[in-house]
């Protein structure tokens, strides 16, 4: 979706400063309203003026949520001063302030973000100067443009110029008055968006959050899509959409943490251009922010044991020469207990970051024999068993119960240990990488001969339960992702075809080369929307060559069966219905999986969102894996969201495209 940009102004026809009448319908719709839009934006005007302290409630959730408030200030209107003081209270950014002819000397006193435009020319009779217009419009559009651009710089409000500790307000919280569409409409996608990030379908929170209303909804949903696309170890991708989302919401936390986590990881698996050092220094950023946000201090604590140890666990070092040389790196170990043990101190309930410096400690022990922490390690194991003990979110308990299970390691004996890790795995609801996890750090206190005793009971417990697991390298993942879009047949009587009929065979052979070349198989997934002609002659070539396919469509199936399937002659909906019956999973239609398209969209916008669903959904699979095959005689198509659209979206993305020119072709 686009931005949205709201607009305050008079309304109907007023007389000016110099008492000329101003039409500010037509400074509307013949001047600001086209501007907006070529910037990209949707424009949004109450449709009647109101009454002082009467702004109604819609307006309010406007003027919270807007990305852009423009302010027409060429009359002095209390209404709009009161509409732009709102916005200023509200909101630290995006306000464009423009006017007309003579001005109120305050335009003048306010020094950011605004234009003068010539309403006389507006107002002329017989119509407006062109030229004078469009340079008007042109102004007007690259003002906006910079604005949006500019949305985390320099702050617009005088207010929040003027008092810098102020925090915006959480847009969540201020639900204004009693606008319940607006909000019923988010309540259903935000639904939608925590339903596709619990099924992993990252190509689902992707496309929702292109359709999310305003900047603040589109953060979200990128920042979830990043998360998810963390857990899926798609690192890179994940960094982009993090970026997204912090470009519109700097400050957002859960983002920060998110982006960090990113930059560590791919620095971990040696990816150019990145750096534990880049990863810390992004960390230690966000600290000064907030200086006792305690899961970042827990990041930079794990950062700083992986650097720990990165510096002794090297490949086929014998366990004598690890454990010399983690002693010998006692600095890189006391910076992690420090950071670990900064953010429990900030926080005690965080029996996270209690444990992991409780347990660094006694490595430091048994390492170098230095007891400067023996007076913390008795403290902080109390402290630690009490937050563990009164943990009471039913999807932390695995943790919580881990935890004791790591401070028993560290204290007890076999039998606890045995006993307390056990009461973690009943808690775990088949999580494999929550198991992984202790299990990585029971093995790294295996390799450098800590308590190996209570160490391996726990190693033993923790590999009986994920044996009934399947690892997630053991699940399929596809090698490459083949994405296809297509011509359909021609309809009878098509005034100028494109893809007759009685040239089918010819398409299908193209087809097939082109999947022989690229050598594809059953390691391979296929996605395509399953219509007659291009997209059913692929998914039925896949099918014989053993690819997965998987079909995403725009309608409910029956509709998309009217729509795309039969409409060039019922013999496709056999052919449609035989390939259905192998596909890897039914078809999935997007107003089931991602509810009603938003309001206000054109007819076709349903084959763009298709497109868009069906190109993230191979993208969250890794960019690097996306191949686009397409059956396009280079043309617009017959409507928005076909082939065109798709190529385009894949081309700005990836480039990787093989294009059977339909023209050359047919032409044989």
């Amino acid at each position: 979706m686009k931005p949205h940009a709201f607009i305050a102004m008079p309304f109907g026809t007023k007389p000016g400063p110099d008492g000329q009448p101003i039409d500010f319908n037509r400074v509307y719709t013949e001047f600001l309203k086209p501007a907006l839009e070529a910037a990209g934006l949707e424009v949004f005007r109450a449709d009647q003026e109101q009454r002082a302290g009467d702004i109604r409630t819609d307006m309010f959730q406007e003027l919270l949520m807007a990305d852009l408030v423009l302010a027409d200030l060429t009359l002095d209107n209390p209404n709009v001063w009161y509409v732009l003081g709102v916005r200023h209270a509200l909101r630290a950014r995006g306000v464009v302030l423009v006017a007309g002819g003579r001005v109120p000397m305050a335009f003048d006193l306010y020094t950011d973000r605004k234009l003068r435009y010539d309403m006389h020319n507006l107002m002329r009779e017989g119509g407006p100067d062109k030229s004078v217009l469009e340079a008007d419009q042109a102004n007007l559009t690259r003002m906006v443009k910079e604005t949006m651009e500019s949305w985390h710089g320099r702050k617009i409000s005088p207010v929040y110029n003027l008092l810098p500790q102020l925090v915006e307000p959480d847009w969540k919280s201020l639900r204004i008055g009693d606008v319940r569409e607006y909000w019923d409409r988010y309540d259903d996608w935000e639904g939608r968006i925590n339903m596709a990030r619990q099924a992993g379908r990252i190509g689902d929170l992707l496309t929702l959050a292109d359709e999310a209303p305003v900047a603040a909804f589109r953060a979200e949903a990128w920042i979830s899509a990043g998360l998810a696309l963390r857990k899926a170890e798609r690192f890179d991708f994940a960094l982009e959409q993090l970026e997204r989302g912090l470009e519109v919401e700097p400050d957002n936390l859960k983002g920060l943490r998110e982006q960090g986590i990113c930059l560590q990881r791919l620095a971990i698996a040696g990816v150019p251009g990145h750096s534990l050092e880049r990863a810390r220094a992004h960390y230690r950023n966000v600290l000064e922010s907030h200086p006792d946000d305690v899961e970042t201090w827990s990041l930079l604590g794990r950062l700083d044991k992986d650097a720990w140890t990165e510096a002794w666990r090297r490949p086929g070092a014998s366990p004598e020469k690890m454990r010399d040389d983690a002693g010998y790196e006692d600095a890189l170990l006391r910076s992690a207990i420090d950071s670990y043990a900064r953010g429990y101190r900030s926080d005690p309930s965080h029996y996270y970051s209690g444990i992991n410096a409780l347990t660094l400690m006694h490595l430091h022990l048994h390492l170098t024999g230095d007891p400067r922490y023996a007076r913390d390690m008795v403290t902080m194991a109390g402290a630690v068993r009490f937050a563990a003990d009164n943990e009471t979110d039913e999807d932390q308990l695995f943790w919580a119960r881990a935890s004791l299970g790591d401070l028993e390691l560290l204290v007890g004996t076999p039998d606890t240990v045995r006993a307390a890790y056990k009461e973690a795995i009943a808690r775990n609801d088949k999580d494999w990488f929550a198991l992984n996890s202790t299990r990585a750090q029971l093995q790294l206190l295996s390799d450098l001969g800590f308590r190996p005793e209570n160490v391996e009971a726990g190693i033993k417990v923790f590999d009986r339960a994920m044996e009934r697991l399947a690892p997630p390298d053991a699940r399929w993942q596809p090698r490459r992702i083949i994405l296809f879009s297509g011509h359909m047949t021609d309809e009878p009587g098509r005034a100028k075809p494109r893809f007759p009929a009685d040239l089918e065979g010819l398409a299908a052979s193209a087809i097939a080369a082109v999947l022989d070349e690229m050598g594809v198989g059953p390691d391979d997934l296929a996605l395509t929307q399953g219509a007659c002609g291009g997209d059913l002659l692929f998914t039925e070539a896949c099918q014989k060559r053993g690819v997965r396919v998987n079909w995403l469509q725009p309608f409910e199936e029956p509709e998309f069966i009217q729509r795309s399937v039969i409409r060039s002659g019922e013999s496709w909906r056999k052919r449609y219905l035989d390939a259905r019956a192998v596909l890897a999973a039914p078809p999935r239609a997007a107003p089931v999986e991602l509810g009603a398209p938003p309001q206000g969209v054109g007819e076709g916008y349903a084959y763009e969102r298709c497109n868009l669903w069906l190109l993230y959904t191979a993208l969250s699979c890794g960019p690097d894996k996306v191949n686009f095959v397409c059956l396009w005689d280079g043309g617009g198509g017959d409507g928005a969201g076909g082939t065109a659209h798709m190529y385009r979206e894949v081309e700005r993305r990836t480039g990787r495209v093989s294009r059977i020119d339909t023209n050359a072709l047919f032409a044989r």
